[in-house]
C-alpha cells in the first residue's frame, strides 16, 4: 500500500521535511521556504486561551436513556418516552487551577452535560456540588479572583481565599462541603453530578415545574484524603484523565442514574428556603428524588483539543420543555458562558463538530465571522422576515413564562421562612459521623491556620460557630493549635 503524501495546507506535496532551505551549503535560510514558514506559524498559534475557570478538564460521549416515564412533567422530546436513547458529551473539570494543574486537588468539580436531542443541542452545566459559594453573579469575578493566582505573588494565596470567604457568609455550605470528604474525588466516575441550579420544566398542557438535577454515580462514591490527593497530584497530575480514558477503553463504561427533585411552580414562593438560592439544598423529605434514566459513558474523544478544549457548554442553550428559574447565579451564566465561548473559540464556535448539533442541524440567519463554514443554498437570505421561504419562528415558546412584579433596582435575595446562610451549613455538619468530623475540621484549620490576619480568621470562625456551636469551636480550637506550633 503506496504512503499517504504529507501536504502544506493548501494541498501542496512536500518534498522535504526533514531540511529547511537555505542559502548553500550551511548558509542563512530563505524566507520563500513556504512550507517552513508555515509550519512555524502555525505551531506558533496551536494554543487558544485557555477558560478563565475550569481550564483543567476531561470529556467522552456517551447517551442518555429515559427509563421512567416524567412527560407529565416535562415535553422535552429527549425525555418523551421510556427506552429514548439521546447521544450526548461530557466536560468534567476542576475549577481554580490553570491548564497544566492536577486533577486530585481539593476543587469543586464541573460537570458539563451536552445533549444532542432532535430539537437542538441541550446544555446542562453544573458540578459535582449541589450548592455553590454564591448567589448573585456580580461576585463571581471576585470570587475566581480570590482563588486564583495572587498577581503578586503568583501563587494562590491563602489570606486571599479566607479574606473573600470572610465577607461572603452564604459560602459557609459550599466550603463545609468542599473541605469534608467528598472535596476531592478519587476520579470522575466515582462522583456525582448536580445541576446546582433550578430549572423549569414545561409540559405539553402548559403546567410549569421547578426541578433540580443529581446524577448519582453508579461506581460508588470514592473520594481521597488531602494526603492521598497530595501524593497522587506530585506522581500523577493527570490521574483523573488517565483513569476516565483507560476505563472506557477497556470497556468498563461509567454510567450515572439521573433522578430529578420535582416542586410544583405555584409552591416556590411559600417554601421555606429560597429555592432560587444556589446556596441552598431542598431536602429529600421535602421534595424527593424521581428516577428519569440512566446516563452512559462509552466513547473517547478521538483528538483531546478538537473535542474537549474546543467543546463549548452554555446553560442557555435550553429546548422546548426545560429553561431558566430567576435563580441569579444562572440568570448570569446565561450570558456569561456563551459570550465566554465567543472570545475564546470565535462566534462561530458554535459550527466545530463537538458543539454543533447532531440529531438536527441549524438554520438562521447568522452569517459570517471568522472560520464561518455556513454558507446556506444559493439565493438563501440574510434577513428575515423575508418572502423567499427562510426559516421561521414556530411561536411557541420553549417554557412557561415567569410572573414578575416590583421596582427595578439592585435587590438582596429573596428571604424565605428558614433562610439564613449558616442553616444547612450546619445540617451537613450534624450529618457527618465523627469521623468525617474530625476530616472536616482539619482540612478547614490547615487552610484558616496559615491566614496572617486575625480579623479575618475571626470572621471566617463566626460562620462556622452560626452554623452549629461545635462546628465552630472545634475549628476555632485546631486552627489556634496549629498557629501556636
Amino acid at each position: 500500500m503506496s504512503k499517504r503524501v504529507l501536504t502544506t495546507e493548501s494541498g501542496a506535496p512536500v518534498a522535504d521535511n526533514q531540511n529547511s532551505a537555505s542559502a548553500g551549503l550551511g548558509g542563512p535560510l530563505l524566507l520563500q521556504d513556504q512550507h517552513l514558514l508555515e509550519k512555524l506559524a502555525r505551531f506558533n498559534r496551536e494554543r487558544i486561551p485557555e477558560r478563565v475557570v475550569h481550564a483543567r478538564g476531561s470529556g467522552a460521549y456517551g447517551y442518555f436513556e429515559v427509563t421512567d416515564d416524567v412527560t407529565g412533567f416535562t415535553r422535552a422530546n429527549f425525555l418523551g418516552e421510556v427506552g429514548k436513547r439521546t447521544e450526548t458529551f461530557i466536560r468534567f473539570s476542576t475549577v481554580a487551577d490553570n491548564l497544566g494543574g492536577a486533577d486530585a486537588v481539593r476543587d469543586p468539580r464541573g460537570f458539563a452535560l451536552k445533549f444532542y436531542t432532535e430539537e437542538g443541542n441541550y446544555d446542562l452545566v453544573g458540578n459535582n456540588t449541589p450548592v455553590f459559594f454564591l448567589n448573585d453573579p456580580v461576585k463571581f469575578p471576585d470570587f475566581i479572583h480570590s482563588q486564583k493566582r495572587d498577581p503578586f505573588t503568583g501563587k494562590q494565596e491563602p489570606d486571599n481565599v479566607w479574606d473573600f470567604w470572610a465577607h461572603s457568609p452564604q459560602s459557609t455550605h459550599q466550603i463545609t462541603w468542599l473541605m469534608g470528604d467528598r472535596g476531592i474525588p478519587a476520579s470522575y466516575r466515582h462522583m456525582n453530578g448536580f445541576g446546582s441550579h433550578t430549572y423549569q420544566w414545561t409540559n405539553a398542557e402548559g403546567e410549569a415545574f421547578f426541578v433540580k438535577y443529581h446524577f448519582k454515580t453508579n461506581q460508588g462514591i470514592r473520594c481521597l484524603s488531602s494526603e492521598q490527593g497530595a501524593e497522587l497530584a506530585g506522581s500523577d497530575a493527570n490521574s483523573h484523565q488517565t483513569d476516565l480514558l483507560q476505563a472506557i477503553e477497556r470497556g468498563v463504561n461509567p454510567s450515572w442514574t439521573l433522578h430529578v427533585q420535582v416542586m410544583p411552580a405555584a409552591e416556590a414562593a411559600e417554601y421555606r428556603f429560597n429555592p432560587f438560592d444556589v446556596t441552598k439544598v431542598w431536602p429529600h423529605a421535602d421534595y424527593p428524588l424521581q428516577r428519569v434514566g440512566r446516563l452512559v459513558l462509552d466513547r473517547n474523544p478521538d483528538n483531546v483539543f478538537a473535542e474537549v478544549e474546543q467543546a463549548a457548554f452554555s446553560p442557555n442553550n435550553f429546548v422546548p420543555g426545560i429553561g431558566p428559574s430567576p435563580d441569579k447565579m444562572l440568570q448570569g451564566r446565561l450570558f456569561a458562558y456563551a459570550d465566554a465561548h465567543r472570545y475564546r473559540l470565535g462566534v462561530n464556535h458554535t459550527q466545530l463538530p463537538v458543539n454543533a448539533p447532531k440529531a438536527t442541524k441549524a438554520d438562521n440567519y447568522g452569517r459570517d465571522g471568522v472560520m464561518s463554514t455556513r454558507y446556506g443554498r444559493r439565493h438563501d437570505k440574510n434577513y428575515e422576515p423575508n418572502s423567499y421561504e427562510g426559516p421561521a419562528q414556530t411561536d411557541q415558546a420553549l417554557s412557561a413564562p415567569l410572573a414578575l412584579s416590583g421596582w427595578t433596582g439592585t435587590h438582596e435575595n429573596a428571604v424565605h421562612v428558614k433562610d439564613d446562610d449558616f442553616f444547612q451549613a450546619g445540617e451537613l455538619y450534624r450529618l457527618m459521623s465523627d469521623e468525617e468530623k474530625s476530616r472536616l475540621i482539619a482540612n478547614i484549620a490547615g487552610g484558616l491556620s496559615q491566614v496572617t490576619r486575625d480579623d479575618v480568621i475571626e470572621k471566617n470562625l463566626a460562620h462556622f460557630h452560626a452554623a452549629d456551636q461545635e462546628y465552630g469551636k472545634r475549628v476555632q480550637e485546631a486552627v489556634r493549635a496549629l498557629r501556636e506550633d
